[in-house]
């Protein structure tokens, strides 16, 4: 199975191109955007050395699924699907900062509250909780949007000192996170699964707040198994999940954490089939729709003709 580990495209009228951590992001004319979700897969701020089959695909269908079923409450950047791995939208200006949601206490929250931590992003944590136990209602931990290595938690007061965000948009960029948040805990709700945490960008055009980038996918949320949550929290146990969080404990139980020095354990071609298995997996949960394997031949060559196409329908 091919993977898409890099593009390096020269569209009509591009002015500017971006590699992030899984996705390439070309700028067309100063207003409109080109995202290229790859096969890349990351952990702990590291591009991890192989790629994940239909990866992409997933990710990018996910996030279209979820942008159409949120457009009636929170506008957002996107105009067009063309290609299995692409989204074409507007090019806004992005807020340095990432709305981070958590409705249940787990992942790398339950690791500080673990170590002590009573506070995060200026959010008090109740004492006593356990891990993965709902909180009273879900709190917001923004995070600061870094170009290279790791991001760094940051609360409300810190961001609107230091003028990263407005306090009027910071009061939108907090409704929308929670709207949207809402939304996507009912569909979940409704598919059997628990949206356990999430992370939303935004950013600004024509003087409005747009919601940016993916939502709703297994690279920036996690999500548990509704059936037999409870039974599993009572007894101290492991929840059964839908996320990258399996690749992250992956790591961890192979001795890498993304620290100076450690090395990234094989990634067997099994492995990676795991990993391909679990993001259509959950696809195919939250979209209630079977995941239909793009043609996957010639993928720099198909995202060309179809971006070329659509590039120019929009011309008009």
């Amino acid at each position: 199975m091919e993977t898409l580990l890099s593009t390096e495209f020269n569209f009509p009228a591009q002015t500017a191109v971006y590699h992030g951590k899984v996705r390439d992001v070309y700028t067309i004319n100063d207003d409109l955007m080109v995202m290229i979700a790859s096969d890349r897969i990351s952990a702990f701020d590291v591009i991890l050395p192989k790629g994940i089959p239909y990866k992409g695909q997933v990710l990018n269908q996910i996030a279209t699924y979820f942008l159409e079923s949120t457009a009636d409450i929170v506008p957002n950047w996107r105009l067009a699907t063309p290609d299995p791995m692409v989204t074409v939208g507007y090019k806004c200006e992005g807020f340095r900062v990432e709305m981070i949601i958590r409705g249940y206490l787990t992942g790398s929250a339950w690791r500080e509250y673990q170590a002590g931590c009573r506070e995060l992003c200026g959010v008090k944590l109740p004492e006593g909780m356990r891990e993965n136990e709902r909180f009273p209602e879900p709190i917001i931990t923004p995070t600061t949007k870094a170009d290279a290595g790791h991001d760094e938690n940051i609360s409300r007061e810190e961001i609107i000192a230091q003028g990263l965000v407005s306090e009027e948009d910071y009061e939108v960029m907090e409704r929308y996170t929670r709207a949207l948040f809402a939304r996507g805990t009912e569909m979940a709700a409704a598919k059997g699964l628990i949206l356990v945490d999430t992370k939303y960008e935004f950013g600004k055009r024509d003087g409005k707040v747009i919601l940016i980038d993916e939502i709703h996918t297994p690279d920036s949320s996690r999500y548990f198994y509704a059936d037999g949550y409870q039974e599993r929290f009572e007894k101290g146990e492991a929840q059964r999940q839908l996320s990258k969080e399996f690749v992250r404990q992956w790591l961890i139980d192979n001795g890498f954490m993304g620290k100076e020095g450690q090395l990234v354990p094989e990634m067997t071609d099994e492995f990676c089939q795991e990993v391909t298995d679990r993001y259509v997996e959950l696809y195919e949960h939250v979209t209630g729709r079977k995941f239909e394997k793009a043609d996957d031949s010639d993928l720099n060559a198909r995202i060309e003709r179809n971006v070329l196409a659509c590039l120019e329908s929009l011309k008009g």
